[in-house]
C-alpha cells in the first residue's frame, strides 16, 4: 500500500504554549504603553487571560528576558514596563560584535558612512529652525565653553553626533545609527576618557578645529543645503586626528553599555 503523502502548510505546526500567547498579547500591550507603566497584577492578569499562574509567570520571565519589562519582587513590587531605546538596541548590537571580535574602527567606518545621511536629512527639515538648529547649537555652545577643559570637550563634542542623529527626523536612522552612537559614545567616554588617552585632542587647535567644523556643519543645516551638510559630515570624519586615540587593536566590549 503505497504511504500517504505529508500535508503541507500548518499542519504538522506545533500549537503555540500558553505562556506563548499571553506573551503575544502583553508585548503588543506594552509597545503601546508609556515607559514607567505598571503592568496589571497576578491575579488580573489570571482574570484577563484565564489561565494558571505558571503561564503567567512564564510569560512575565519571556518579556523580561527581551528587556520589555522589569519584575520588581515583593508585596508592593509589579511588572513595570520598559519600552526599547537606542541604548538597548546598542547594547544588543555590541554583544554581538563583541561575539565577532569586531574592532572599534569598524564601528567608526560605519558611523562615517551614516552619520552624514543623517545630517542631509536635518538639513532638509522643514522644521529645523526649532526641531534641529536649538539642539545643535546648544551643543556647539557646550562645547565652546568647555575648550580649554580637553576630558569635558571630548565629551560633549561626542554628544554633538549623537545629537545629529538624533534630529535627523528618521526613527528607524535615529533607532539605529543612535544604537552605533551610543555605543560608540560609551567605548569613547571609559577607553578615551577615564584612561586619559584623549590622543590629539589633548591640544588646543585640533579641539578649536572639531568645534569649527561642527560649526559649520549647522550652518549648512540651516541654509537648508543637504549636499553641503552631508559633505562636511563626510569631511570632519576623514580628518586623521579624529578617531586615532580609539586604536584599530581595540574590540568592542559590551560590558561598557549593559547599564545604559
Amino acid at each position: 500500500m503505497a504511504s500517504q503523502a505529508r500535508p503541507s502548510g500548518d499542519v504538522y505546526r506545533r500549537p503555540p504554549r500558553v505562556a506563548d500567547t499571553v506573551a503575544d498579547q502583553l508585548r503588543e500591550r506594552i509597545l503601546a504603553t508609556p515607559d514607567g507603566t505598571l503592568l496589571p497584577k497576578h491575579d488580573e492578569l489570571l482574570t484577563e487571560f484565564n489561565v494558571s499562574l505558571p503561564s503567567v509567570r512564564e510569560a512575565l520571565r519571556i518579556l523580561e528576558t527581551e528587556g520589555l519589562l522589569t519584575v520588581v519582587r515583593g508585596n508592593t513590587g509589579g511588572a513595570v514596563v520598559r519600552l526599547p531605546t537606542a541604548a538597548k538596541v546598542a547594547y544588543t548590537a555590541a554583544l554581538a560584535l563583541q561575539a565577532r571580535d569586531v574592532q572599534l574602527n569598524d564601528i567608526a567606518g560605519a558611523l562615517q558612512h551614516l552619520e552624514p545621511v543623517c545630517a542631509r536629512l536635518a538639513a532638509g527639515r522643514d522644521d529645523r529652525e526649532t526641531a534641529v538648529l536649538p539642539v545643535l547649537r546648544a551643543r556647539n555652545a557646550a562645547s565652546r565653553a568647555a575648550l580649554d577643559d580637553a576630558d569635558t570637550f571630548v565629551h560633549t563634542a561626542r554628544q554633538f553626533h549623537e545629537d545629529l542623529v538624533s534630529v535627523c527626523g528618521n526613527e528607524t536612522m535615529i533607532l539605529f545609527i543612535g544604537a552605533l552612537e551610543s555605543l560608540w559614545s560609551a567605548h569613547v567616554d571609559t577607553l578615551a576618557r577615564d584612561t586619559a588617552e584623549l590622543g590629539p585632542f589633548a591640544e588646543l587647535g585640533v579641539r578649536k578645529r572639531s568645534l569649527d567644523e561642527h560649526m559649520k556643519l549647522v550652518d549648512a543645516i540651516e541654509w537648508g543645503d543637504g549636499d553641503r551638510a552631508e559633505q562636511l559630515a563626510r569631511a570632519h570624519f576623514r580628518q586623521p586626528d579624529r578617531h586615532v586615540f580609539m586604536a584599530s587593536a581595540r574590540t568592542v566590549q559590551a560590558s561598557l553599555l549593559r547599564d545604559q
